[in-house]
Parts: structure tokens; C-alpha cells; sequence
């Protein structure tokens, strides 16, 4: 019976396993975002942590956009088990750089999902990761002018301050 309806899928058998790992990719940013939101919430960058528990918000609702699709597609999607999140950090710029990591492997990502997409003929499905891929490059884009702050105004004190109330311009600024 499974083989049966597995051959009524809107989309690729193979396209719905790699779509059920990146749900868990999802996921797991979802969970080190709030991870360093809370980091940032306990040295009282507040600015910085509620960006954060926005990122946390946006990757689920990531997960969600492509749990959704799996399951309006015939398949099954799989609620993900996070673990391995990292909860120690040294500061505020390292918590960045490793946003932009984790941004730039979850791009690589769906770039090789749209490569098999096309491998396998699933153009739905493909259509589908377009939006994704605008969405990434919009990500990675707001970590590295973050990163770029850094480099304006320093690591420490008042210009550690100073970064904290720019934080919000940064997202709205890769909004427009």
C-alpha cells in the first residue's frame, strides 16, 4: 500500500527524503537562533536578541512552508528532532559569524535540492525552492552587513552598544 501511494506523489520520492532533511536543517537554525538570542538577552543586548528570536521565528516558519508542501503533495513530512545546539558563546561577533555559516549551509542546501529537482524533472518542486533561494540570499546579506558593524565599531563597550541599537536597521534595510 505505501509503494501505491508513493507513486501518487506530486513530487519526486527522492526530492520528498531531501525535503524532510531540510525541514530538520530548519529546524536546528530555528533552535540556535534562539540559543543566541538567549545569549544576547543575558548581556543585555536587547536589540540583538530580539533580532535573533526573529530569526528563530523565520526559520520555523521555513520549516513549516516546506513541511506544509510535502504533506499538500501526497507525501509525508517528518517532525525533526533538534539536537546539538551550540548555548556558549564569546561574543556578540562570534555569534554572527556563525549565523552567516549557518546561513551560507543552509543556501548550499537548497541550491543541491533545486540541482536534483532538475536531475529528476520535479519542475513543481523546483518552482517551489525558487522562493527559498531569494529568501537566503536576502539572509545572508543582513549576517554579513551585521559582520560589517563589527568592523565600524569595534567589539567592545560603547561601540558594543552602539552596534546593539543598529541591529534593527539591518534587517529593515535588506527588507527593502
Amino acid at each position: 500500500m505505501k509503494d501505491l501511494v508513493r507513486q501518487k506523489l506530486s513530487i519526486h520520492v527522492d526530492i520528498m527524503d531531501l525535503l524532510n532533511k531540510q525541514i530538520e536543517k530548519e529546524a536546528h537554525s530555528s533552535s540556535a537562533y534562539l540559543a543566541m538570542a538567549s545569549w544576547c538577552d543575558h548581556n543585555a543586548l536587547s536589540n540583538s536578541a530580539d533580532f535573533f528570536y526573529e530569526q528563530a521565528a523565520e526559520e520555523r516558519d521555513h520549516m513549516m512552508k516546506i513541511f506544509r508542501y510535502i504533506n499538500d503533495n501526497g507525501g509525508t513530512a517528518y517532525s525533526p528532532e533538534v539536537g546539538g545546539v551550540n548555548h556558549d558563546f564569546k561574543s556578540l561577533e562570534e555569534i554572527f559569524e556563525t549565523a552567516l555559516d549557518q546561513e551560507i549551509s543552509i543556501s548550499k542546501s537548497i541550491h543541491n535540492l533545486v540541482g536534483k529537482c532538475r536531475k529528476v524533472n520535479d519542475y513543481t518542486t523546483e518552482y517551489f525552492l525558487q522562493w527559498f533561494i531569494g529568501e537566503q540570499m536576502e539572509e545572508e546579506q543582513t549576517m554579513r552587513r551585521a559582520l560589517e558593524l563589527f568592523d565600524l565599531m569595534g567589539t567592545e563597550g560603547l561601540g558594543l552598544k552602539l552596534l546593539d541599537e543598529r541591529i534593527p536597521q539591518i534587517r529593515n534595510k535588506n527588507a527593502e
